[in-house]
């Protein structure tokens, strides 16, 4: 087990943070990162906001149901307001994912938080939980686990081994949305019940086989729903230690008696999590019950605690995206040296101007050696129009590590590297990064125009100077003389860039 100790160190210099902005409630985590490699907590936070409760029936937020969140922001933005932004992972998921009017939202929040909020997506959310439980609970090589967390607004199974998942799922159902759906008046009776229960059952119909089929040894729970499940199990003096088929018979039964959530009279049962419980029992009776699991087991390590140790990860230089790229580069069967080749020209081009152009920060230089990478990508599906095949697979596929404006920011790279240079498709992206896309892809046209012939070819003699709305590229003498295609390659570049207002300038 990996060690997570609790410390009162308050050192900022080495201090991490992961928040968690789920349908039910928020979380903070604020970790040390200790000499030997350990994450030692400083701090957590958690407030019910119940986010998921503020989705109308078209999926707007509520004007309430924001300004509880945000009031709760604000709480967070003062605990984290002394931290690097690299060293903080800000995630937002179900309700978020869903919420259509959004966008307000997260830029008053992140002005709040004073960091950025990725939304990602439900499968990188499984990802994120099994890190988080796998890191939390005794390790055994050898044995394969199922992992399962209810959140407000969905749920997440993931079968794996060590810190590495095998298999993840992420289902539309959560103890936020089963309660309104299947309880909205607060009335339980056995028959609503049931019918709640064949629709939980019904949404696992697609996990079940697959998930049996690979099999498990150990069951483990991570969500507050579950551990409060756990929790008012022992204390009814249903099951002393684990969840079981026959404890959860038995809690249905009296969930049954009381006949109404204000009503729910049960020993270890908190105010808090009262209103929401049986929606988050009906989809685990449901889990239990479609993959006949006999006994589980509870863990406080959830996807906040594997935020941080994706976080470590980056730091340390073993960035779970790289490896994303690289499992679509075999995939998709791209010409590996060719990539890597314009990756490296791009990232000499990147050296040259990111200081004047202001955008010499890490996170652009990952983003552009990826889209570099993954340029061309939409070959797989045809050669016509491939630009736009590749940011569509870069914007709608499963990455591992990436959230959803990683993607979108990949694909913006991916789709302008050739031919018409429109700024319109920079409006899908925040404000704030416009103006540094619209240079990472300039620099990776011209990289990809140096390459065009396929081969290596150096540009270390090659000086490029930034200019306002302009860039002068100086070449050593006869160099255009005797690369005759690239020459006309970045003549045909200036004119596509000068429709931009953008001034290419050769000498």
């Amino acid at each position: 087990m990996t060690q997570l100790k609790t410390n009162n160190n308050t050192d900022t210099n080495s201090m991490l943070a992961a928040v968690d902005l789920g349908s039910n409630s928020f979380h903070m985590i604020v970790a040390r990162l200790a000499d030997d490699g350990s994450l030692q907590i400083i701090d957590r936070l958690k407030e019910m906001v119940r986010l998921g409760a503020g989705l109308d029936e078209k999926n707007n937020l509520s004007q309430d149901s924001q300004k509880i969140a945000l009031a709760c922001l604000e709480r967070f933005g003062q605990r984290l307001k002394e931290l690097q932004p690299h060293n903080v992972r800000i995630v937002g998921t179900n309700t978020l994912r869903k919420a259509k009017n959004s966008s307000k939202f997260l830029k008053q929040a992140q002005t709040l938080l004073g960091h950025s909020i990725h939304i990602i997506s439900g499968i990188e959310e499984a990802r994120l939980v099994y890190l988080g439980a796998s890191h939390t609970i005794a390790t055994d090589d050898k044995k394969t686990r199922l992992v399962i967390d209810i959140g407000g607004g969905s749920t997440e199974t993931i079968i794996g081994e060590k810190f590495d998942p095998l298999m993840m799922e992420s289902l539309f159902m959560g103890c936020v949305s089963m309660t309104r759906k299947f309880f909205a008046d607060g009335t339980i009776t056995k028959k609503q019940l049931k019918k709640a229960d064949i629709f939980a059952r019904r949404e696992l119909e697609r996990v079940t086989f697959p998930f049996l089929n690979m099999g498990w040894k150990e069951v483990i729970g991570t969500s507050g729903s579950i551990r409060s499940i756990a929790n008012v199990i022992r204390n009814e003096g249903m099951e002393e230690s684990h969840i079981t088929q026959k404890a959860m018979k038995q809690l249905s039964d009296r969930i049954i008696e009381c006949g109404h959530i204000d009503k729910l009279d049960l020993k270890g049962l908190s105010d808090e999590r009262r209103p929401v419980f049986i929606g988050g029992f009906v989809v685990l009776n449901a889990i239990i019950k479609s993959l006949n699991i006999k006994s589980m087991d509870t863990s406080d390590g959830a996807l906040r605690e594997g935020l941080l140790y994706d976080l470590l990860g980056r730091i340390k230089h073993e960035d779970v995206r790289e490896n994303t790229v690289q499992r679509m580069i075999e995939r998709y069967s791209i010409q590996a040296e060719h990539a890597s080749n314009v990756a490296l020209t791009a990232n000499d081009i990147f050296t040259e101007l990111g200081k004047a152009w202001d955008i010499n920060k890490q996170k652009y230089k990952n983003i552009l050696r990826w889209a570099a990478l993954l340029h061309e990508v939409g070959l797989t599906i045809a050669h016509a129009g491939y630009h736009k095949h590749g940011a569509y697979l870069a914007k709608n596929s499963d990455m591992p590590g990436f959230s959803y404006q990683d993607q979108e920011f990949l694909a913006v790279l991916i789709q302008l590297h050739r031919q018409k240079f429109n700024l319109e498709l920079f409006d899908t992206l925040p404000d704030k990064y416009t103006e540094a896309a619209i240079n990472l892809v300039i620099i990776l046209r011209l990289a990809i125009i140096f390459h065009r012939s396929r081969g290596e070819v150096s540009i270390k003699d090659i000086q490029f100077e930034a200019k306002k709305n302009g860039l002068n590229v100086t070449f050593p003498k006869d160099w255009l003389d005797t690369h005759t295609l690239i020459h006309a390659d970045l003549l045909y570049e200036k004119q596509l860039l000068e429709k931009s207002d953008f001034n290419l300038k050769l000498k």
